[in-house]
């Protein structure tokens, strides 16, 4: 039992650390490394839970984000940044060390707010949602502290890992949810597609606080 606390921990971290390194980047390429990192660490927890849990569904959760979020989703990425040149460092709303310093304030938080009230859970399971948690938020504020929309679509996109890891942490999450997810993430991410594409051919750029000067001047 153990080794399942432990690697499940050990794999929950490097998801997490992930999550927190991508607030410390400007480049779009190394943000999406670190969104494929976290993917495939993420297939590598859910083939873990499966043979800790006995899960067989697991199994097929970490195919598919191995597929989709580990293969299909950076390729699309790393596209998008060929086809737009975005080679250039992206514009932050706020500085990186204050973004960090929340990023770690946030992950406090869900430690204090996860633990305390799922005392009588099983601890690996505790830990995992506090880790989950942590992921979500962070993912959260990427998508506020980032202007480009395809920063934020990384930081969406690693929001939904978290939801991930905390549903292969919890025996008995059917796996027509996780799948019903993985389906939704992509459906969002060609929509997503399309409006970047749109956004760039009116606009030129893909910052979005060029959107909120048009719409203070409609005003």
């Amino acid at each position: 039992m153990s080794l399942t606390f432990s690697l499940a921990h050990l794999l929950g971290g490097v998801i997490l650390l992930c999550g927190f390194l991508q607030l410390s980047q400007r480049r779009l390429a190394a943000m999406i490394t670190l969104y494929q990192t976290e993917a495939l660490v993420l297939a590598a927890a859910a083939f873990w839970q499966g043979y800790a849990q006995g899960a067989v569904d697991l199994y097929f959760t970490g195919l598919i984000t191995l597929a989709l979020k580990g293969v299909l989703l950076p390729w699309g990425l790393r596209e998008i940044v060929l086809r737009f040149n975005m080679v250039r460092a992206v514009e932050t709303a706020l500085p990186m060390a204050l973004s960090m310093i929340l990023g770690l304030a946030l992950i406090g938080i869900a430690v204090l707010v996860v633990l305390p009230t799922t005392a009588s859970a099983l601890s690996l399971t505790r830990e995992d949602a506090a880790i989950a948690l942590s992921v979500v938020l962070l993912g959260l504020l990427l998508m506020i502290v980032r202007r480009n929309a395809l920063a934020q679509l990384i930081g969406f996109l690693s929001m939904e890992n978290g939801l991930v890891l905390a549903a292969i942490g919890m025996p008995g999450m059917p796996f027509v949810a996780e799948f019903s997810v993985a389906l939704l993430v992509l459906l969002a991410f060609l929509v997503v597609g399309v409006f970047l594409f749109r956004l760039r051919e009116h606009f030129d750029t893909l910052d979005l606080s060029g959107l909120e000067e048009i719409e203070r001047r409609g005003r």
